[in-house]
This record gives C-alpha cells, structure tokens and sequence, in this order.
C-alpha cells in the first residue's frame, strides 16, 4: 500500500502547473498538449463544467460551444460565460 501512495504523490508532482489561460483546440497559441495527458477539471461560479473548449481565470470567463451551430470553417460557434473559474487535476 506504501507504493501505491508513493507513486501517487509522484504522479501528481510531474504533472504541469495549469495555466492561466488554457485552450482545448490545437491550432490556439493557449494549446499545451502536454497538459492534455492528465484529466482537467473545471468550475465555472462553483458548478463543475465539462463543455469547456477554453478558459481564462484571471479574466474570469469560459467559452463552451453553442449547440450545434459551426462557423464557416466548421469550427464550433463558442460562446463566453463569466464568472468564477477554477482549474484543477481530476
């Protein structure tokens, strides 16, 4: 049972600090793939999200998809919500 709690402490060390402002979409300059190794979590006014396509807690907002809806590079249409946001590893 110790090796297990070692390598949990271990594993929650290397991974990289969350930044301020995160992108799901590769092609944005806020993209850290290596971030995306580990399951991220967010809260947006305490209320756990997971539509999220990119957040900025310092600005305090969230940009989730609207519906369906795609833009003419059939990229999904995001809106922006405001509010609270907190980033954490699950």
């Amino acid at each position: 049972m110790n090796d297990t709690t070692q390598n949990t402490v271990t594993d929650e060390q290397a991974r990289p600090a969350l930044p301020d402002r995160l992108s799901v979409n590769p092609r944005s300059p806020h993209y850290v793939k290596e971030i995306f190794q580990y399951d991220v979590g967010i809260t947006l006014n305490g209320k756990d999200r997971f539509d999220v396509e990119e957040y900025c807690i310092s600005e305090g907002w969230v940009k989730v998809a609207a519906a369906k809806a795609l833009d003419r590079r059939g990229q999904p249409l995001l809106m922006t919500l405001k509010g609270k946001v907190a980033a954490f590893y699950r």
